[in-house]
């Protein structure tokens, strides 16, 4: 597997509150977006939180992960991350309301294991198809869900950044999970809403196969920003097929 991913505060955002983060081990990795609430104090503090703890757990786990069980890891590892990001927010007068979105994936050589909160959005792709696999923890996304809103109503609805759940809340709140393998996708990208609130998935899609592998990143963010730009914008394209560009641009 290779991987690309990068973060930009976009145009009108003085501070970025996202942050993202890819930790290898073993032959898999790690692949973590997170969102710090916007309109919140220490918004970044908790994304920033959120991601080194989950490094963290991540590099002291000791089971073989070929045979470890990793759904029920990451469900684990999200919510004591929570209660950590929840217990600072408690703590610290700095740091009160705050919160974050969070889509993390394992990611191995054979099967994706998901676990988010909030409104970053996870998705698989091919050469031909899509798919979005996280649902929004959103007023729009609930509206979606129960039939009372169109999907193409909800990407103008004027309260579509409205969260309903976010990491770092409440205590003990647990993540949505979605296991599957690579067999008919191949590439996963993971991204916070300053992406997907200026680009629809069937763009998202043309551009990540159509585009060179080192460049997507880039092109994408460049696209956001031309339409706005007025959140943070972050994301991370993981590809099973080893051809994405150097890891660390």
């Amino acid at each position: 597997m290779k991987y690309i991913y990068q973060s930009d505060k976009g145009k009108i955002r003085e501070l970025n509150e996202d942050a993202v983060a890819i930790i290898e081990k073993e032959k898999a990795i790690l692949a973590i977006v997170a969102d710090g609430m916007g309109g919140h104090r220490a918004g970044d503090v908790a994304s920033q939180l959120a991601i080194e703890e989950l490094e963290k757990y991540w590099l002291a786990f000791e089971e073989t992960l070929a045979t470890a069980p990793l759904e029920k890891w990451l469900k684990d590892t999200i919510i004591e991350v929570n209660n950590i990001v929840y217990q600072k927010s408690q703590s610290d007068p700095e740091c009160k309301g705050m919160g974050t979105t969070i889509v993390a994936a394992i990611c191995t050589e054979d099967d994706l294991i998901i676990g988010h909160i909030g409104d970053s959005r996870a998705y698989l792709l091919n050469e031909t198809e899509w798919k979005q696999v996280t649902d929004d923890h959103s007023l729009v996304g609930e509206l979606v869900r129960t039939g009372q809103l169109s999907q193409e109503d909800a990407e103008v609805h004027p309260r579509r950044n409205v969260i309903l759940k976010a990491l770092g809340t409440e205590l003990n709140l647990e993540p949505d999970m979605y296991v599957t393998n690579w067999d008919q996708f191949n590439r996963l990208l993971i991204c916070s809403d300053g992406l997907t609130n200026k680009l629809t998935g069937q763009e998202l899609h043309k551009i990540i196969v159509e585009t060179n592998n080192k460049k997507i990143s880039q092109t994408l963010i460049d696209l956001a920003n031309n339409r706005g730009g007025e959140d943070n914008i972050t994301l991370a394209v993981i590809d099973l097929r080893d051809k994405v560009g150097d890891p660390s641009c």
